[in-house]
């Protein structure tokens, strides 16, 4: 990678019971949260259902996209958890018991209760890497710039606490955050023209409601974003001379999020 190239990422959500409502999908933030503190750009989320021709599809076309492409659900002992499969199609490599993982595996159940389902968990495509799991023992696995790991929120976590230093660190993002009192629309010709000049930086602009009750009036938050602290602190002052020429006072906000 050539130096100052950014480190991207994409995030492939699997799973039926995500696409029909049945399970709320927390993974994306924490996975984005995750990459955004070792400087990795999360640029895309897929979701796809359970269904081995999607999955390898969408497998095929981001890990070539991006720098890492990591995916959640499907690598239980169930009919259904065919991630293990679809990876294993998607880079033409033979879908194996993987020995590391069997006795992994193995020590977790007796065995009476270490069943052909329960060995499905050990299933990779040859030459994985394991991501060990504190949580359950069940592993996920790597393969060449894919990680595959579980669904369950708490297991993903453990998963990513493994796949850490197995990533190239890219230059974190700067954020500084305004809050100005002051309709959206009123001041959108201006921040283009404040991005026009600033090309290096990012401007998202996020309206809310006044609230009535508490007196607070309507507004908008504006977050600057970039990698250089200095073109950030210049556009984010540009921001807040706009807001002072209007006769308002922009607010700093401490979380930018």
């Amino acid at each position: 990678m050539g130096e100052g190239k950014p480190i991207t990422a994409a995030v492939l959500v699997i799973g039926d019971e995500i696409l029909s409502g049945r399970t709320q999908d927390v993974n994306v933030v924490t996975i984005a949260r995750f990459l955004a503190e070792l400087g990795i750009d999360l640029s895309e989320v897929r979701f796809v259902p359970d269904i081995e021709g999607e999955i390898v599809a969408a497998v095929n076309a981001l890990k070539l996209r991006y720098t890492y492409l990591f995916t959640t659900g499907g690598i239980g002992p169930t009919h259904d958890d065919i991630t293990s499969d679809a990876i294993g199609r998607a880079f033409g490599l033979p879908v194996e018991h993987n020995t590391e993982a069997l006795a992994l595996l193995a020590k977790r159940y007796t065995p009476q209760d270490f069943n052909e389902r329960r060995q499905r968990m050990a299933r990779m495509p040859r030459g994985a890497v394991l991501i060990k799991n504190s949580v359950s023992v069940a592993p996920g696995f790597q393969i060449g710039n894919v990680f595959v790991m579980a669904g369950v929120p708490k297991i993903m976590q453990a998963m990513l606490e493994d796949v850490r230093p197995r990533l190239t660190r890219g230059t974190k993002m700067i954020s500084r955050s305004l809050t100005v009192r002051l309709p959206e629309g009123g001041i959108a010709a201006a921040l283009a023209a404040i991005q026009d000049r600033h090309s290096e930086i990012a401007i998202g602009s996020y309206p809310f409601f006044g609230d009535s009750a508490t007196g607070r009036s309507a507004g908008t938050m504006l977050v600057v974003r970039g990698r250089d602290e200095g073109a950030v602190a210049r556009a984010a002052e540009e921001i807040a001379q706009l807001a002072r020429s209007l006769g308002v006072e922009p607010e700093a906000v401490t979380d930018p999020r």
